[in-house]
């Protein structure tokens, strides 16, 4: 018989890992945000390589410091990100903000006074444009005489700006944490405008290989005992990491799927988006197991994560004393000339 639902009961002094507990009572979106802590708890209680794939503007929105928990903490083992996550990461290292607007404003008035919108969130046209010129001289400093991968160039740029960060972002946390970081599109973000603006005015080239940074995403498959995945939103980060499973070939390995899997996302999958695909669908591809315990998350990731997470940070730090850490050998890096 399935269990009644319990009414949610509010008491004083209670801890994000018990609101989670009491929202598992509950239902629909609650229930699942419990079932989502309980299956990231899981991963992190067996020998499972975690991935995340981020989608969505996550940093403007405020969500940078959650990810840099994630990595520092060690929650999650592999990164798979959108390249305009990645920039805006690199824009509040170099000390630049995001400030809060309105999501009602008049964008010409704010065309006419250089500032950018995300929704409700502000950026300066003119800090950007900064931002973007270190990447067009960051690039010209790096050896050019072969195409590299994603992973090398932001880890070799995560080591760069360690030495003049005020705090940690993701890219100096990931660096320092060995934490492998891939941007599978990195020409649909300012990394690509930046680069192409290198390319056309300098004739400096340098060459993203993504097709190896698929390489050594199957690598680090095919090295697991086993892999769960985490999305926030879809997008290219989600299928990057979901395909790897239809990959082991590469290395003569028959891999059976990723055996956890949690997604948060507003996307619906009618439409036929990838965005919004369930993981019954994933699992007709063999990219999810059989038998792998799943959830879908239908919240706004900037609701749903800072709950999971912080319930995380509670109920899961015992645990992550004992946790065994996977390490990545992937061939050499960029230097800096």
């Amino acid at each position: 018989m399935n269990k009644p639902v319990t009414p949610f009961s509010i008491s004083q002094g209670c801890t994000v890992s018990e609101l989670a507990q009491k929202m598992g009572g509950t239902s629909f979106q609650a229930r699942n945000l419990a079932l989502g802590v309980d299956i990231w708890s899981r991963m992190l209680q067996g020998e499972v390589t975690i991935f995340l794939g981020l989608a969505g503007a996550m940093v403007p929105a405020g969500m940078r410091r959650l990810i840099v928990y994630l990595i520092e903490n060690r929650l999650i083992d592999c990164l798979v990100s959108t390249g305009a996550n990645l920039f805006h990461d690199l824009h509040e290292t170099l000390g630049r903000a995001h400030w809060q607007g309105c999501a009602q404003a008049d964008d010409q008035e704010l065309a006419d006074a250089k500032t950018f919108r995300i929704y409700d969130v502000y950026a300066s046209e003119e800090e950007f444009d900064r931002t973007e010129q270190f990447v067009v001289d960051f690039s010209a400093r790096l050896e050019l005489d072969r195409p590299y991968t994603t992973r090398e160039f932001f880890y070799v740029l995560g080591k760069e700006l360690a030495g003049e960060a005020g705090e940690d972002g993701i890219l100096t946390a990931a660096a320092k944490a060995e934490l492998p970081v891939f941007c599978p599109a990195p020409a649909d973000s300012v990394y690509g405008t930046a680069l192409g603006t290198a390319l056309a005015k300098e004739g400096n080239e340098l060459l993203f290989h993504t097709v190896k940074d698929l390489v050594e995403l199957v690598q680090i498959a095919c090295a697991a005992k086993s892999t769960g995945v985490i999305f926030v939103g879809g997008g290219t980060p989600k299928n990057f990491i979901q395909q790897v499973q239809l990959c082991g070939s590469f290395f003569d390995k028959d891999l059976k799927g990723h055996e956890y899997a949690i997604q948060v996302t507003t996307d619906a999958p009618q439409w036929g988006g990838l965005s919004g695909c369930t993981f019954e669908e994933a699992r007709s591809w063999k990219k999810i197991t059989p038998e792998a315990p799943t959830v879908t998350i239908n919240c706004d990731a900037t609701v749903a994560l800072p709950i999971i997470v912080s319930a995380l940070s509670d109920r899961a730090a015992a645990t992550l004393k004992d946790r065994k850490k996977p390490s990545f050998r992937l061939g050499k890096e960029l230097t800096i000339l």
